[in-house]
């Protein structure tokens, strides 16, 4: 299901209650914001609004869900609000209107020492600039959340090491950070973020600033951690190739408002808008889109039982090899049930469309 500005957002594709819920929220920069709300003012553009007011709508009217152990990724040009909002889930800003909540607490309605508690134990963040604290080494970077939380020096610095050891920083534990590269910093960024065992992981254009080689080794760092800690993840990004490498589901921004929500395989293959769609013009479609997208109905007699059984999810790349080795169709199922076929021409025509052969 692709999902668009116009449409539902609440769905967290599973049962149960989200990790993170958001309702109507809005943030408007200015000192009469509160005012602007509740006036017909505030359905005016982003551009209208400034002129006539000098306010500016950072966020205007978001609602999403996200679901537990799910990488959420929100991804928008510079000035699309990606990064005001991360910060308002976590009420970094103060939200003019609307609700979040974590794993059903409304961070919105807290006091200061509930959302400061919630700050320490249920969420953590990583951002673009470290942040790490030069004079101390690695492995005291790593616990300092816990120090801050109180906990006790021998039990931080155990855990601290054991996180040392999952982020791959092993015989690091005592340098200092400017005696590491940028990647090995972040890594220290990560294994603090994780230090404290949050129930939510909060991303904000972390790897923006590494080289490009390096920015791929994390990324897949990221991955790898995701499948060992299971963590939920809300990834903030103005890069569509990372956006499409880690997303579950990625939500698209500009001027503070949700343009479509969907997996990769649905914003590449169906994006709501021109908007979208310039986006993804560049994509290497093969590698994003699944089978479900270039299947056809099976006519009778067309397949026989000798033919590969393939998973409607399947990338495309990743089944071609098996459809062209078969020179035939192939049956293609979602779970038990089968959804179509998909032969050696379905498969080309995906890969010549990319490479702008028609």
């Amino acid at each position: 299901m692709t999902l668009t500005a116009d449409q539902p957002t609440s769905d967290t594709s599973t049962s149960g209650e989200a990790a993170v819920h958001v309702s109507g929220l809005w943030k408007i920069f200015g000192p009469k914001a509160d005012a602007i709300m509740k006036s017909d003012d505030a359905q005016l553009s982003r551009k209208d609004l400034q002129e006539k007011t000098g306010h500016v709508v950072g966020i205007r009217d978001v609602s999403f869900d996200v679901a537990p152990g799910e990488v959420f990724v929100v991804m928008g040009l510079s000035g699309s609000g990606k990064s005001t909002l991360v910060r308002l889930l976590t009420r970094l800003i103060e939200p003019t209107a609307g609700v979040v909540k974590l794993y059903g607490e409304d961070i919105t309605a807290m006091g200061d020492k509930a959302l400061l508690d919630t700050r320490r134990r249920r969420v953590s963040m990583v951002f673009q600039h470290f942040g790490l604290l030069p004079h101390r080494k690695v492995i005291d970077n790593i616990a300092f959340g816990l120090e801050v939380r109180g906990e006790a020096k021998g039990g931080r610095r155990n855990r601290a090491q054991e996180m040392v050891d999952l982020v791959g920083l092993s015989g690091y534990e005592n340098n200092f950070p400017d005696q590491l590269s940028g990647g090995m910093q972040q890594r220290v960024g990560l294994a603090r973020a994780l230090a404290s065992d949050p129930d939510i992981l909060m991303f904000d254009e972390p790897f923006s600033a590494l080289d490009p080689l390096i920015r791929r080794d994390m990324q897949n760092e990221v991955i790898r951690l995701h499948h060992e800690v299971g963590k939920t993840m809300v990834f903030i990004t103005h890069d569509l190739a990372e956006a499409l490498k880690l997303g579950d589901r990625i939500l698209i921004m500009r001027d503070g408002e949700i343009i479509q929500i969907g997996t990769p395989d649905e914003v590449v293959a169906a994006p709501a808008d021109e908007y979208v769609r310039d986006f993804v013009s560049d994509v290497p479609k093969s590698h994003v889109l699944t089978l479900k997208w270039v299947m056809r109905a099976e006519q009778p007699g067309e397949v026989d039982a000798s033919s590969p059984v393939l998973q409607a999810g399947q990338i495309v790349r990743d089944a071609a090899r098996v459809v062209i080795d078969h020179h035939g169709p192939c049956r293609v199922v979602d779970g038990d049930k089968v959804v179509g076929v998909v032969d050696e021409e379905d498969i080309l025509r995906v890969v010549v469309a990319e490479e702008g052969l028609q």
